[in-house]
């Protein structure tokens, strides 16, 4: 049945790779590469897929599109490196350090953060880098508990948490290894049943009071939790790491007895693993419960039985010394040293004493200078770094004041932003009021302008009105009366606002020319354009803009007594600009210069100047050689 799943695996893991080499950006701009990337993690390495699933991986290494996504670039580096650790290429801090160069580029993304930075901790572990592994299992969970919400499941977090306390907990620093530990059980209940995570946390806290020296009754409480859960859950949980928390009691209660028989046990599990892998560390497991075994019985003073525990362990240095780590060696020959003490062969104690010594002196030199190289490769890493424990007390003052100088200059450039921040307010606030001064003058000179026009339009009319007066045109005269009035009304009502619709000015330029065909006994036609197709009443102009320009058409620019006079005006939308053209026929003669002065153009000018850099008005000749006016006006919608 396994190895259906695992070819089922594999075909799933291709389809995957399809389906995201094809797949285009989703209706909500998501790439469905994050979906496949979600989908590939599900699948379980295994001995027959393992070169085909990291093939997978690598193909979506080189997609282009995830090469320019840094965080998908990110989780396919950090996914690389899970399976390539898993398999046992070194290959795996290459893809490590590529996503956590990739990561640290980017703000926020906590969660792929502390995965990355878990991962490294990882690999650095199994290279024995203790220090640096530190560093960045304590950045991963930093992450963690700097945001209750974080984006992670329950098993991320408490396996982040946990990897954290036992880095510490190696480089002897229980207070936060506790600290971390105590976090990790907060979360361990929203795992699933019989999850690991459960067992380790409790496993974990037990061992370090034990390392704290704490009470026996502080111990006591986790150790319940743990028994529970084997009675609940007896064949899914690893018996020895039980027994192991046991003896953690039992050690600090002085219950020997008890002790012995958990050590006893915790032998028999480990020697079942023995016969099934001969790994270096069940190797050293195996070893160290020999020797464990021996000091008991000799703290039960039983040299006979503790000789014969001891001599067990003799035999496994002898077939796996190049296996067996120096600190178990120092152990166990503290351990014979301590047995021929108790037989009273001092001498050999003695000698076994001096043994230990220049193993402890060779081992701590070593330990020491991996440390001091570590630490050296964290400084060129991170500058900033704030977890790493200094060696020696002049390391440390050197630190704090650094930390101290640290601190001054943020609090100097705090200041300083503060003091920048406040000076571009200010400069701001006051371009805004002067730009609100200039507005508000810019719109008094618009209606001062207008008014100036109204008295204008006005003399115009009433000289036409005495025109029919004076040419005994009581009928036309009363009819021009009659439609100037309504006129007159539009152009007040539309003279107090800033802007009106475009339909209501067109109406009123239509009515006007109207008029002017009357004064001008229909001496010319006219002809009004405009995008029907538009909604004209949400379209907002300046009032009684192109009426003056319509109104010099007229006098200046069409033959009356030709029966071809006309004036034409043409109104064209493009986004927010209005461009009208006013056209006119020409004069069939040539107009002499006069001293005239069109008033009414002037002010149209000058207010057509205070809409803005995009108004403008532009002078040309017509089609029919006439002279055509274009405003281009700025608009508003409603």
């Amino acid at each position: 049945m396994s190895r259906y799943l695992t070819y089922f695996g594999l075909v799933m893991a291709l389809l995957t790779l399809m389906y995201c080499n094809k797949s285009q950006k989703t209706e909500n701009h998501e790439s469905p590469l994050t979906e496949c990337i979600e989908k590939l993690k599900e699948i379980r390495l295994s001995p027959k897929n393992k070169d085909s699933l990291l093939n997978v991986w690598r193909s979506l290494d080189h997609n282009k599109e995830i090469q320019q996504d840094t965080l998908l670039a990110t989780r396919v580096n950090y996914n690389l490196a899970r399976l390539q650790a898993m398999v046992g290429k070194d290959s795996a801090e290459y893809y490590i350090e590529k996503a956590l160069t990739l990561i640290e580029s980017t703000k926020d993304n906590l969660p792929d953060k502390a995965l990355v930075y878990n991962g490294m901790g990882n690999i650095l572990m199994a290279k024995g880098k203790e220090h640096q592994a530190a560093f960045y299992y304590n950045k991963a969970a930093a992450v963690i508990r700097s945001d209750a919400g974080l984006k992670l499941s329950a098993e991320a977090k408490t396996s982040i948490l946990l990897s954290a306390a036992q880095s510490n907990r190696y480089l002897y620093d229980y207070g936060l290894a506790k600290e971390m530990n105590l976090a990790a059980l907060k979360l361990v209940d929203s795992l699933p049943e019989v999850h690991i995570n459960r067992q380790r946390a409790l496993v974990q806290i037990i061992h370090i009071l034990a390392l704290q020296k704490m009470p026996g009754d502080s111990i006591k409480v986790y150790l319940k939790k743990l028994e529970t859960l084997h009675k609940k859950h007896p064949d899914d949980y690893d018996k020895k790491y039980y027994y192991n928390s046991k003896n953690n009691f039992f050690e600090k209660s002085g219950e020997n007895d008890s002790l012995l028989h958990y050590q006893k046990l915790m032998k028999i599990e480990e020697e079942k693993a023995y016969e099934r892998e001969k790994s270096p560390a069940i190797i050293n497991n195996l070893f160290i419960a020999h020797a464990n075994i021996g000091a008991i019985f000799i703290e039960m003073k039983k040299g006979d039985s503790a000789g014969i525990a001891l001599a067990e362990a003799k035999k496994m240095l002898s077939a796996h010394k190049d296996q067996i780590d120096t600190s178990n060696i120092i152990l166990y020959k503290t351990d014979l040293a301590k047995l021929y003490e108790l037989k009273g062969d001092y001498k050999k104690a003695v000698k076994e004493l001096y043994g230990v010594k220049s193993l402890q002196q060779e081992y701590f030199q070593n330990k020491n200078t991996r440390a001091i190289a570590e630490m050296n490769a964290l400084y060129q890493l991170q500058a900033k770094d704030k977890s790493i424990r200094m060696l020696n007390e002049d390391i440390q003052i050197n630190q704090l004041e650094l930390e101290q100088n640290r601190l001054w200059l943020i609090v100097v450039v705090l200041i300083l932003v503060l003091l920048l921040g406040l000076i571009c307010f200010l400069y701001y606030y006051y371009q805004q009021r002067r730009k609100s001064q200039e507005r508000d003058r810019l719109l008094l000179q618009q209606q001062l302008l207008r008014t100036q026009m109204e008295p204008h339009f006005i003399f115009n009319t009433l000289a036409a009105v005495q025109s029919f007066v004076r040419l005994d045109q009581k009928d036309a005269a009363i009819q021009y009366l009659n439609r100037f009035s309504r006129l007159l009304r539009s152009s007040l009502e539309l003279s107090r606002q800033q802007y009106v619709p475009l339909d209501e000015e067109i109406e009123t330029l239509d009515n006007y020319l109207r008029l002017q065909q009357m004064r001008y006994d229909q001496g010319f036609s006219y002809e009004l354009q405009y995008p029907e197709e538009q909604d004209l009443g949400a379209i907002m102009v300046p009032p009684m803009l192109v009426q003056p320009y319509v109104e010099n058409a007229i006098v200046h620019g069409i033959n009356i007594d030709s029966d071809k006079a006309l004036i034409s005006v043409v109104f064209q939308l493009q986004k927010d600009i209005l461009t009208i053209r006013i056209a006119d026929t020409g004069k069939l003669e040539k107009m002499t210069r006069t001293s005239h002065r069109s008033l009414s153009g002037a002010i149209s000018n000058e207010r057509i100047l205070l809409l803005g850099k995009k108004a403008s008005v532009e002078t040309s000749l017509s089609e029919s050689g006439g002279r055509c006016v274009t405003l281009h006006i700025p608009v508003v919608f409603g």
